[in-house]
């Protein structure tokens, strides 16, 4: 009878309850593959992660840097889709959960493990993201939710539990005080939520935001910059105050998020729906996400049709809510991506910003492929050149028809209130 260990590659960041999972699924009988993808989190030292991991007990901890990754395959979908859930969220902690649940089962087909663990808790939606994602890129793996566990929920019902065990079985511990929030990073955003930020009408500590300095303190001198793209794709940022020049895509999202972060840009403070049906109040800071969104937006203005704009705009929410809920590998957003691609093809040109105390205002652009005219558009001159045949009396039936409609609703609702 084989006495091999059933092998299980767990999420981990090194952080208190991931290293008590670690731990405890050692106790249950797996050989623990830890896993810790660099998605740009800030000052993380990886050595230490990966010391820690096997310390605590995993057979091996592996760390993959997926920050070009995450750029270029996630961060960038997404500008190009100028995607934002409810309006107001740009999927910061969505978008990277797919990246990792990538190599995540990469690398569990790599060592031959049938498992995978996480540390989400049973109220939020990574729970839902990392397990959906997974079992979509391999169909056979097992997941092991901890935080849904009975048993590990009886064992471990608070922080002080938490402690204990670690103090039990030598686990180190950060010393350093716990934030009264939590705090999720990635090179994309970083957000807070839980803690004293559960009290709806509590304002965020301004000691807390990494990303962003206030708007009140940001520079009194603006900068601007010009970005280009390529098929709805960021290509190069220029900063036309001081030189700077960013042509790699990693480089020119680390620019973006250093730039408007210095001016205070892409702060908010929201209540959201949760997959899971709870609400949730969460403050984001995402400032490179936040100047390429208003940048990629405004090219499309002058090179993208209006019908196409329009059903664009229904994909655009429609990949949001996919990503957020976690079905980032599902046919449906497979569909929504590639038809996206296709609508961008003509995406090409320059924008320039002006940067600003928390502003980004457009100044300018334009684009080798710009469907506006400004001789069509002008009102000093009739017509619209040679090439169009605008004749401003047809507006006089444009209207008529247009107006044919409005015209019966209006004779019903005077019929009624008779």
């Amino acid at each position: 009878m084989s006495t091999e260990k059933p092998k299980l590659v767990l999420a981990y960041s090194g952080g208190l309850d991931t290293s008590v999972i670690l731990k405890w699924l050692c106790e249950k009988g797996f050989d623990v593959i830890a896993f810790c993808a660099n998605v740009g989190q800030f000052e993380e030292d990886f050595a230490a992660v990966k010391a820690k991991a096997v310390a605590v007990g995993a057979s091996k901890c592996i760390v993959t840097d997926l920050r070009k990754e995450f750029v270029t395959d996630y961060v960038f979908e997404a500008v190009k889709c100028n995607a934002m859930y409810e309006g107001r969220y740009l999927l910061g902690t969505s978008i990277a959960r797919p990246c990792i649940a990538k190599e995540m089962i990469r690398i569990a087909t790599e060592e031959g493990a049938t498992y995978i663990a996480h540390g989400a808790t049973g109220k939020g939606n990574d729970q839902v993201r990392f397990e959906m994602c997974a079992q979509a890129l391999s169909p056979t793996v097992q997941c092991v939710a901890p935080w849904r566990d009975a048993e590990f929920i009886e064992s471990f019902k608070g922080r002080s539990d938490l402690l204990a065990y670690c103090n039990k079985h030598g686990i180190p511990v950060d010393a350093k005080p716990k934030a009264n929030y939590s705090i999720d990073e990635n090179l994309f955003h970083t957000s807070y939520e839980s803690g004293n930020l559960e009290d709806a009408m509590s304002p965020p500590e301004e000691s807390m935001f990494k990303m962003t300095v206030s708007p009140k303190s940001a520079p009194d001198a603006s900068e601007t910059v010009q970005i280009e793209f390529s098929k709805g794709i960021p290509v190069k940022i220029t900063n036309t105050t001081d030189g700077t020049v960013k042509t790699d895509p990693l480089d020119i999202f680390l620019y973006c998020n250093m730039i408007a972060g210095k001016h205070g840009i892409g702060r908010i403070d929201i209540v959201e729906n949760r997959f899971v049906g709870i609400k949730s109040r969460g403050v984001y800071e995402t400032p490179g996400g936040t100047l390429l969104r208003t940048a990629h937006l405004d090219l499309e203005g002058i090179c993208m049709d209006r019908e196409v704009k329009r059903i664009t705009e229904t994909l655009s929410n429609e990949f949001a809510r996919l990503c957020y809920n976690g079905f980032w590998f599902a046919p449906e957003m497979e569909l929504i991506r590639h038809s996206i691609t296709f609508s961008q093809r003509d995406v090409d040109g320059l924008v320039e910003i002006e940067l600003y105390k928390g502003n980004a205002t457009i100044t300018g652009r334009k684009s080798p492929n710009a469907l506006y005219n400004a001789d069509l558009a002008s009102m000093d001159i009739e017509g619209g050149g040679d090439a169009f045949d605008y004749n401003p009396a047809d507006a006089q039936g444009f209207i008529r028809i247009n107006a044919v409609r409005l015209k019966t609703y209006a004779a019903l609702r005077a019929k009624d209130q008779k």
